[in-house]
């Protein structure tokens, strides 16, 4: 089932409960859905290529803690495929509506901050999709999925403080800024959903 915006933002103003899919009465995020521009796939084996090349791009890594290799890049797509396993929700592979070109990805994962248990909001695009809105549009489906098809109460992103980019997109996300915080050895601005 491939779930609109209309579809996802209609859960939360009583519509059929049937769009959503519940394992063990818990909702899970739809596997794929589609904005006016870009549509989400859940992350599989077969995006494999495509993260390569993602995290080998110098430009696309340089604010997401450099370059992976190919064992890297299994790891994270193992990672990815177990939360939502456990979960029932978590990263989306984008790709471009026309083209069906993939484009970048984003969703929501576990992260520890501080101690804390939190939701992260996350995306990321090759360079050639920047400044197009297409982040914006990802970022915003992925807090409406985790606000009201999931019912989180919060869902948190980080960003490096040199990372203009990505705040401006925080924003228009309906995010706002909270606090500075280290994260992996490095300074980063945390957002948060109000």
């Amino acid at each position: 089932m491939t779930a609109t915006m209309d579809d996802v933002l209609g859960r939360s103003l009583g519509a059929d409960p049937a769009l959503g899919r519940t394992r063990d009465g818990v909702v899970i995020a739809p596997p794929t859905f589609a904005l006016r521009r870009i549509r989400a796939e859940r992350l599989d084996e077969t995006h494999t290529p495509f993260l390569r090349r993602m995290h080998t791009d110098e430009r696309v890594m340089a604010t997401l803690g450099g370059g992976r290799t190919d064992a890297e890049t299994k790891e994270y797509i193992d990672r990815g495929i177990a939360h939502w396993t456990e979960h029932g929700f978590g990263i989306w592979i984008l790709r471009d509506r026309i083209t069906d070109e993939p484009v970048g990805r984003a969703g929501l994962q576990h992260l520890t901050l501080e101690g804390m248990v939190e939701v992260e909001l996350c995306y990321a695009l090759m360079p050639e999709f920047w400044n197009r809105g297409l982040a914006t549009d990802a970022a915003r489906a992925c807090v409406t999925i985790g606000r009201d098809w999931l019912g989180l109460h919060s869902v948190v992103a980080l960003t490096l403080p040199t990372n203009v980019a990505s705040q401006r997109v925080l924003r228009k996300a309906a995010l706002v800024r909270e606090r500075d915080v280290r994260h992996a050895g490095l300074r980063h601005v945390v957002f948060r959903t109000d």
